[in-house]
């Protein structure tokens, strides 16, 4: 995504050290983020390549309206935060694409989404807290239990119900 250099002051001067942004994904549902800070550019490149290709998430994708054909879109709202850059993302109908900022619109390309609504506050020109705050939208796409992911529950019959047959019967008389 991107590549910045970062600064320290010491004694005899700065310490320029580069860190990189790097998103990983195979456009069918799996997204990872890295970021790694190292003092050359290819190195670090290559360790935010290494912790994005580990931080891999499943994508949960569904349907605007009917669900006739693949999940397009995502199947909620949902948000993510991270330092001042809030990023929500809405549902969309099919065909609408992804409605977002370039930084935004890469990674749902990158994750699967084919449509999508963004909505962002905050800072949005810290690209790294962007990138977190859209990759940690992404991932509570799970936080929500909906009721296609529920377990099948056995239900326990009523008292009054499991016995009707036997209280409905007429009382049989004993004989002494």
């Amino acid at each position: 995504m991107k590549i910045t250099p970062v600064q320290k002051q010491t004694r005899a001067g700065q310490r320029t050290r580069f860190k990189a942004f790097v998103v990983v994904g195979d456009f069918d549902g799996h997204v990872g983020l890295g970021v790694k800070c190292a003092k050359e550019v290819a190195t670090a490149i290559r360790g935010a390549l290494i912790l994005a290709k580990l931080s891999v998430l499943p994508v949960r994708r569904g349907y605007w309206g009917s669900a006739i054909g693949d999940a397009h879109t995502i199947p909620i709202k949902t948000t993510g935060k991270v330092g001042s850059v809030v990023c929500r993302l809405i549902p969309a109908p099919r065909g609408t694409s992804i409605v977002a900022a370039p930084v935004a619109k890469k990674v749902l390309t990158l994750a699967g989404v084919r449509d999508c609504y963004t909505s962002t506050s905050g800072t949005t020109r810290t690209l790294g807290n962007f990138v977190k705050a859209t990759f940690a939208a992404i991932g509570n796409t799970y936080s929500f239990l909906t009721p296609d992911l529920w377990r099948e529950t056995a239900l326990n019959v009523a008292p009054y119900q499991e016995f009707t047959d036997f209280l409905a019967a007429p009382a049989k008389k004993t004989q002494a």
